[in-house]
C-alpha cells in the first residue's frame, strides 16, 4: 500500500485508530495473564518481524549514509514509546481507566503547544478550535464527573508528553529517512526496553501476581493472549506505526494527534459490542463533540477559503 495524498493519510489514520480503539478491550483481558513489559517485548518484537517482508518487498533503500541516523533516531523513536508505553501502564496501577484515558489524550492539544515550543510550528485557529472541542469530549466521553487527582495521574502524564514528542519526532525524522526501516528499528527497540525491563523486574517475566504460576508456553499460547499478540503485533503494532510515519510525511503533527482522538469513541463501540457497555448521555455528548473537532481542524480552514474565494468572485452578491 502507497499512500500518497492527504486524504489517503486521513482515511488510514481514521483505521490505525480504530484498530487501537477496538484492541484495547483484548489487551485489557490479557493484561490479566501476562505481565504488560513481558506481553510488549513480545509484541514489538513480532511486529518488527513482520515488517521485514515489507521492506524487502518496497522500493526503499537505505543509503550507507543514513545507517548511523536510522540506528540512533529509531532507537530514539523506540525509547519514547517505551516510556509512553510504561509510564501509562505503571500509573494505571494508583488511577483509574478513565482518568488515565482522559490524561494520555491530553497528547492532542500538547502535540501542537510543544511544536511550537520546540520547532515554532504553528497551527490556524480552526484546529486549536478543534482540539479544544475534541479535549472536551475526550473529558466527557472518559471522565464525567469523576476526576480525581492521585500520584498514578502525574505518571500518566509523562506518558502523554511522551506520545506528543514521539508524534513530533516521527514527523521530523520522516522528512530524511526511509520510512519502514525506521519503522522496524524503533519497533524492534521497544522490543529490547521492554524486555530489559521484564527480566530486571523483581517478578518473574512470565508471572502475573495474584495468578497461578504458569510456563513461558502456558502464558504466550493461553488463546486471548495468543489472540492479542497477534492482532496486537500486526495490526496495532507493525501496521499502525508504519502508516504513522508514512502519514507524517503528508500531514503536520497536530492534524495526526487529533485524528487519535477518535480511538476512545472506537474503544467505546467495541466494548458496546463485545461487554455490552453503555456510553450514556455525557459520553454520547463527548464523542460528538469529539467528531465536531476532527471535522472542523479538518475542513474549516478550507470553507473559510472557499467563503473569500466565492465573495472575491462576485463583489455584487451581498446586494
Amino acid at each position: 500500500m502507497v499512500i500518497k495524498t492527504p486524504q489517503t493519510a486521513l482515511v488510514t489514520l481514521i483505521f490505525v485508530t480504530f484498530v487501537w480503539g477496538s484492541e484495547f478491550t483484548l489487551i485489557d483481558l490479557a493484561m490479566k495473564v501476562i505481565p504488560v513489559n513481558t506481553f510488549n517485548a513480545v509484541r514489538f518484537t513480532l511486529a518488527g518481524l513482520s515488517l521485514i517482508p515489507l521492506l524487502l518487498l518496497s522500493k526503499e533503500k537505505v543509503l550507507k549514509a543514513q545507517i548511523r541516523p536510522l540506528l540512533g533516531k529509531g532507537a530514539t523513536l523506540g525509547f519514547v514509546l517505551f516510556i509512553a508505553f510504561y509510564t501509562q501502564t505503571e500509573g494505571l496501577k494508583y488511577t483509574s481507566v478513565s482518568n488515565a484515558g482522559f490524561i494520555t489524550s491530553l497528547a492532542t492539544p500538547l502535540v501542537p503547544i510543544l511544536g511550537f515550543l520546540l520547532f515554532k510550528t504553528r497551527a490556524n485557529r480552526f484546529v486549536w478550535l478543534g482540539i479544544v472541542l475534541a479535549t472536551i469530549g475526550l473529558y466527557l466521553l472518559t471522565v464525567g464527573d469523576k476526576l480525581a487527582f492521585n500520584k498514578g495521574d502525574y505518571i500518566v502524564l509523562i506518558c502523554a508528553f511522551a506520545f506528543a514528542v514521539h508524534m513530533l519526532l516521527t514527523g521530523r525524522f520522516v522528512v530524511s529517512l526511509p520510512v519502514i526501516p525506521l519503522t522496524i528499528i524503533q519497533l524492534f527497540a521497544v522490543g529490547v526496553y521492554s524486555a530489559i525491563s521484564a527480566f530486571v523486574s523483581p517478578n518473574p517475566a512470565f508471572y502475573l501476581a495474584g495468578n497461578p504460576p504458569l510456563s513461558w508456553q502456558e502464558c504466550i499460547f493461553s488463546p486471548i493472549v495468543l489472540t492479542t499478540i497477534l492482532i496486537a503485533s500486526l495490526l496495532g503494532t507493525a501496521y499502525a506505526y508504519w502508516a504513522q510515519s508514512a502519514c507524517q510525511k503528508l500531514l503536520p503533527d497536530y492534524k495526526v494527534a487529533l485524528v487519535f482522538t477518535l480511538e476512545p469513541i472506537f474503544a467505546y463501540l467495541t466494548a458496546w459490542l463485545i461487554l455490552s457497555e453503555k456510553l450514556g448521555l455525557s459520553g454520547a455528548i463527548g464523542a460528538l463533540s469529539i467528531l465536531a473537532g476532527v471535522i472542523l481542524a479538518e475542513t474549516g480552514d478550507k470553507f473559510l477559503l472557499r467563503k473569500r474565494t466565492t465573495h472575491v468572485a462576485s463583489p455584487h452578491s451581498s446586494k
